[in-house]
């Protein structure tokens, strides 16, 4: 394929004649169009060409959609981190209060965590580092590989470049040969490629974790408030409606019930109005000295008098902090600054009054811990309280649950995981998603732990390795975020390390701890995901490479093309298939078994960038395969992700509608420089002006005919009829491989594809205009 393939521009048929004509008529000729012109990297790895940086513009909303934003995030964000009280002080004294200041010592612990962790940390700190609004373990990453070419798949283009989200906002100070030099080791370490999408595995592994065990703590705690008001409901009936609980939410979750939570605001601005007002309540009533505890003397005195066990007992503290993540993973449905109100505003506020006040009425009643939350409720407030907190707990379980949904999806973006059908279940909030297969699998994962565990102390122990692993994993990336990117005083990164990363290792240690109490539980679970993970990017790398290795060039296909044996049938031909570089193997494959091809012919690349979404006005980028008469055409459909490739977006028409645009730019703006080197050679002549503009006239008439046969070609094949050509792809390990090659390919990938949807199913491409052309691959 010519390097000179100009791309496509967005320009329309109007602007562009309006253009051209008027930098004939006008004499600015010779500069526009050679700023229109750019790299064609289809052929050409873009690693070759300069990457600018610049700075990306977002509009600022206003106050009242700031404000507006913020009580919607109330409803989303805060459930899981909110419902906490419920089972923080029983899961930390899980084996009793032994002295009465050990109170003020938790209470102080739970005072500075949650200061710490969610306010410093993730509302001031890491909400920061957010991809064009989007949060999460993979937008920490995505923002790495945009920096760095760390990405593992040589699918890079420098015409990525041009999507409006791709580029960074850089500073420009005196760090910047650190930041350099940091970047060039990353580039250059095989092994820091692998090890940070390694991290960014485990991350998500964990985040997957907590969808499972959120729902059963949260509901599970919740429902277990009943014994209050009946000794006869004893703990196989709270478990037996859990289960119904749990059961009734993820069979729900096809309706899209993700939406509702912007309705359960107020819900759980209720929750939070009664746990800080009960909070205010047992404070005033039982022990106003415990706002004592604000001296971090006490954690000092706790440690000294409970040795190992004040180390132990840190796993139920860092309960307090669950759902924090959520802070910065949800960043995407709202705005930074509205997530900082809300939770500066209400939720901070009220979380440190309900232990408060907890922590108040323990001082008096040490022998009620295990059911500090509904035992500290006034007696008047019991039946409301009780119906809050199980809403809330359906709510958090909710926020948990959708959160799942998003994280898969985005590693179905980086070949990460097997190909699932991803549902939008809204057209009106954005990264609402669901996906069947993994519901029900949650769904029996969420009912077995309930079932098998019983109580919220084994939970709670679980809970906590998956809430400090995102955490550790997250000030991973911030720190090298801020050393390469950021470009941050270095004392202010070690301070950033010595303050929040010393914490957060303290609190990691002190849950493996109970690795054999319910701790194994996130880690089996990260096993099995990780296993699955590694599998299929491996096997997905080993094709892409393979595919890279035996494309056809583009002399080859021109060959194969003119060929007189061949037939040309009316339609349109998609073919798909990943491959960014040249066309895929496969193509020949199917040509040598069918000697006919339609009259106009698309190679399509599925390809993910590493920015949460693309706009589908810049989702297409086309090249023309040479000769113009072949009617073939290269195209790479791009797509971040968040993007949900389905039904919800017409793929079709719209690739049509963008590529006639394509075919009109690629006419102006290839011939435009030899109409405007004719025109400005006829103004050397003196006394030709009136010429000058009657030869341009022609030649752009000329140009319009031409634009015009060639859009009516690709009118005349659509209407004749679309057809899909999916390369279906059957790998086994080639001859002579070792063990460990032969089941990771013969038996593990093909275990996973065999039982997962096709590709046909995640795109929703129409059985009756689709054709599958199977190639068998040997890695």
């Amino acid at each position: 394929m010519p390097d000179d393939v100009v791309p496509v521009s967005t320009s329309t048929e109007e602007s562009q004649e309006e253009f051209s004509q008027q930098q004939l008529i006008n004499g600015n000729r010779s500069l526009s169009w050679r700023k229109l012109r750019r790299h064609d990297s289809l052929e050409i790895e873009s690693g070759k060409f300069h990457r600018p940086h610049g700075h990306g513009s977002k509009e600022n909303p206003s106050w009242s959609v700031i404000l507006q934003l913020a009580f919607q995030s109330i409803g989303v964000v805060y459930g899981d981190i909110g419902t906490s009280p419920l089972y923080v002080y029983a899961s930390t004294f899980s084996h009793g209060i032994n002295h009465n200041d050990d109170i003020l010592g938790v209470l102080s612990l739970i005072f500075y965590t949650l200061t710490l962790i969610p306010l410093i940390k993730y509302v001031l700190i890491v909400l920061r580092a957010n991809d064009n609004g989007d949060g999460g373990t993979f937008a920490l990453y995505s923002l790495i590989c945009r920096y760095a070419k760390v990405g593992l798949t040589p699918s890079q283009q420098v015409e990525d470049c041009d999507v409006s989200n791709f580029q960074l906002e850089l500073p420009n100070n005196k760090s910047f040969r650190r930041a350099s030099k940091l970047k060039s080791k990353l580039e250059g370490s095989k092994f820091a490629k692998f090890f940070l999408l390694f991290a960014t595995m485990v991350g998500t592994s964990m985040v997957i974790g907590d969808g499972v065990l959120t729902p059963c703590i949260s509901v599970l705690s919740a429902v277990g408030g009943i014994k209050e008001a009946t000794e006869a409901m004893t703990e196989g009936r709270i478990v037996l409606i859990s289960v119904v609980i749990l059961v009734i939410l993820f069979m729900v979750q096809r309706f899209g019930t993700d939406k509702v939570g912007y309705s359960f605001a107020p819900i759980i601005c209720v929750w939070f109005s009664l746990i800080g007002g009960i909070g205010v309540y047992n404070f005033i009533k039982y022990d106003p000295t415990v706002i004592k505890a604000l001296n971090p003397a006490y954690i000092v005195d706790y440690f000294n008098r409970n040795k190992k066990e004040a180390w132990i007992s840190l796993g139920g503290i860092v309960l307090a902090i669950t759902g924090t993540e959520a802070l910065f993973a949800d960043v995407g449905h709202f705005t930074v600054r509205s997530i900082q109100i809300s939770m500066c505003t209400v939720t901070y506020p009220a979380l440190v009054w309900a232990y408060t006040g907890q922590a108040a009425f323990l001082r008096k009643h040490n022998d009620l811990v295990p059911d500090t939350f509904f035992k500290s409720v006034p007696d008047a407030l019991y039946w409301p309280m009780f119906v809050v907190a199980v809403l809330a707990s359906i709510i958090a379980s909710q926020a948990m649950i959708s959160g799942t949904f998003s994280i898969i999806q985005q590693s179905l973006a980086l070949g990460c995981f097997p190909r699932v059908k991803v549902v939008h279940t809204s057209t009106k909030h954005e990264g609402q998603v669901y996906i069947p297969e993994v519901n029900y699998l949650l769904m029996l994962a969420c009912v077995a732990v309930t079932v098998g565990f019983k109580n919220t102390t084994k939970i709670g122990n679980a809970y906590g390795i998956a809430v400090v692993f995102v955490m550790t994993l997250t000030s991973s990336f911030l720190v090298l975020i801020m050393l390469m990117i950021w470009k941050t005083n270095i004392l202010l990164v070690i301070g950033y390390v010595l303050t929040i990363g010393t914490v957060e290792l303290v609190y990691l240690s002190s849950v493996l701890y109970k690795f054999d109490q319910g701790g194994y539980l996130p880690l089996a679970f990260a096993a099995l995901l990780m296993t699955i993970m590694y599998v299929w990017n491996d096997v997905y790398r080993r094709k892409y490479y393979y595919e890279l290795d035996h494309k056809i060039s583009a002399s080859t296909l021109k060959e194969v093309a003119t060929e007189t044996n061949f037939t040309r049938l009316p339609g349109l031909a998609m073919f798909y298939s990943e491959l960014v570089q040249g066309i895929p193997p496969i193509f020949k494959h199917y040509v040598e078994n069918v000697p006919a091809l339609h009259s106009v012919l698309v190679f399509v690349s599925i390809k993910s960038l590493p920015i949460g979404k693309v706009s589908p006005e810049e989702r297409f980028l086309f090249r023309r395969v040479e000769p113009k008469g072949l009617n073939m055409f290269r195209c790479v459909a791009r797509y971040g992700y968040k993007d949900v490739r389905n039904e919800q977006e017409p793929f079709e028409r719209l690739l049509v509608e963008k590529l006639k645009e394509f075919i009109r730019d690629d006419y102006w703006l290839t011939h435009i420089p030899n109409i405007v080197k004719d025109d400005e050679e006829l103004d050397n002549e003196p006394g030709k002006e009136n010429g000058n503009m009657k030869q341009a006239d022609i030649e752009l008439e000329k140009l319009q005919e031409e634009v015009d046969r060639d859009v009516e070609v690709l009118d005349k094949a659509c209407r004749a009829g679309v057809v899909h050509l999916i390369g279906e792809n059957e790998v086994i390990a080639r001859q002579g491989a070792g063990l460990g090659k032969r089941i990771l390919i013969d038996y593990a990938y093909n275990f996973l594809k065999k039982n997962l949807r096709q590709s046909d199913k995640v795109f929703d491409i129409p059985h009756k205009r689709m054709l599958k052309v199977g190639m068998t691959y040997e890695l």
